[in-house]
């Protein structure tokens, strides 16, 4: 078997083990074989406990006059966003044309694939060390792995994250804030007939407190996304409801607005006496904008990419990821290292086989250069 056959075989094997966000047996199956690899490969390893699936630590050490230098961290996960069944349905693995096709395969198995290539391939050569993060709960904010994250980060030289690149293969140099905020109404039930002035609509109270919400938003001095992505409330048009609830998922550009916005959304109060109002935030990832260190960081890989024949750049993402994180924390930080490809979160999934050893060359020269 050649390095391309190995590197699609696991990544096939990665690509079956189906896990998604919150399903704990299946994460920490998962999480043993990436575990058991990492050993393989001469890392200390660790589970960091958590209810809906274990995150993982790899510490790999460093070699030669930089075996004692701040490390540089590796972050990934293994949750996805797909139910367990795909693979038997509308996903099965496949490759076709040089493309693999699976649940996961582009966000980001694939990404997994390149990192333990990657320190593979440096494993005998002068670098760093490397700490390697694998969270559980990536696709839905990291709520339990964001300090996990944080703390990892905080004597790093630089994080490299594998998620998946820009459409052209370019890296990402920065990250729009993402946070995802749930805001309830309680209202008074009654007939809605026979006693309707004894009650309090919570479904007309979300209502009006959405137009708030669109108010705050359209006047922060940045560029703010807004999805009201689920609508929840009543239950029978002759019953006056007593709960609402929408789910609100919010991208910023800059950190003024996400705190205008966030601190408005948090400060909201009832229009209707009798009514309550909570605003929850679920999860959050702070904005990462580009700055100097990433901007020298992205020239570092620049020169490591010539020294291996490839030509790469950076630009900033609308999506956000833990890589949210180590930016704000204003640690270099660059993503994208997983292989390319396309169909994130969607059905078409799909990862270019050949792209896997070429990241994988990639990131073991930046391991170098650092």
């Amino acid at each position: 078997m050649n390095g391309s056959d190995a590197l699609l075989d696991r990544l096939e094997r990665y690509v079956r083990h189906e896990t998604p966000t919150g399903d704990a047996a299946r994460l920490d199956a998962l999480g043993e074989v990436l575990l058991a690899r990492h050993r393989e490969l001469g890392a200390a390893v660790r589970r960091v406990a958590a209810a809906g699936g274990d995150h993982l630590v790899m510490e790999h050490p460093g070699r030669g006059a930089k075996a004692g230098a701040a490390p540089v961290l590796f972050l990934g996960h293994h949750d996805t966003v797909w139910p367990v069944g795909q693979l038997d349905g509308p996903m099965p693995w496949r490759v076709e044309d040089g493309v693999a096709h699976g649940p996961g395969v582009y966000d980001m198995r694939g990404g997994l694939v390149v990192m333990e290539a990657a320190l593979e391939l440096a494993r005998a050569a002068d670098r760093r060390p490397v700490r390697v993060v694998v969270v559980a709960d990536e696709e839905v904010g990291s709520p339990t792995a964001s300090a996990l994250v944080a703390d990892a980060a905080r004597d790093a030289v630089a994080a490299l994250g594998f998620e998946s690149p820009h459409p052209d293969g370019a890296l990402k140099s920065g990250r729009r804030g993402s946070t995802r905020l749930r805001l309830a109404v309680e209202g008074v039930e009654a007939h809605a007939a026979l006693d309707a002035d004894a009650g309090v609509s919570a479904v007309d109270e979300l209502v009006d407190q959405l137009l708030l919400v669109r108010s705050i938003v359209r006047h922060a001095p940045g560029d703010v996304l807004c999805n009201v992505g689920t609508l929840t409330g009543g239950g029978r048009t002759n019953v006056v409801p007593a709960a609402a609830h929408a789910d609100l998922g919010l991208r910023f550009t800059d950190a003024e607005s996400e705190r205008i916005v966030l601190d408005g959304l948090t400060s909201l109060r009832p229009i209707r006496a009798g009514a309550t109002v909570t605003a929850e935030v679920m999860s959050r990832r702070p904005t990462w904008a580009p700055d100097e260190a990433t901007a020298a960081l992205l020239d570092t890989v620049r020169q490591a990419a010539r020294g291996v024949g490839q030509r790469i750049d950076g630009a900033p993402a609308a999506g956000g990821a833990d890589t949210n994180t180590t930016g704000s924390l204003g640690v270099p930080t660059l993503d994208g290292f997983g292989p390319r490809g396309a169909g994130a979160h969607a059905v078409h999934e799909q990862v270019v086989v050949a792209s896997l050893a070429e990241r994988a060359e990639l990131v073991a020269a930046v391991l170098a250069e650092l």
